[in-house]
């Protein structure tokens, strides 16, 4: 998954569950800018902070092998 895709399911995951990016960014202990960024396909988020702010949203991360289900 490239940083654009991430962003956007993070986005629109946040929008289901109507929590705006300021909340977000307090519940998780993330910046807000970091969040903007994330969102918006420039930032670079850290595997720390990918689980933050999914831990949050109800997402979690995993690791597979490319090309496999």
């Amino acid at each position: 998954m490239n940083k654009i895709k991430f962003g956007s399911i993070i986005k629109e995951r946040r929008r289901i569950l109507k929590i705006n990016q300021e909340d977000l960014s307090e519940i998780s202990e993330v910046a807000l800018h970091t969040i903007s960024d994330i969102e918006s396909g420039k930032g670079n988020p850290t595997l720390q902070v990918m689980t933050k702010i999914c831990g949050v949203l109800g997402l979690e991360l995993s690791v597979r092998i490319k090309g496999e289900e």
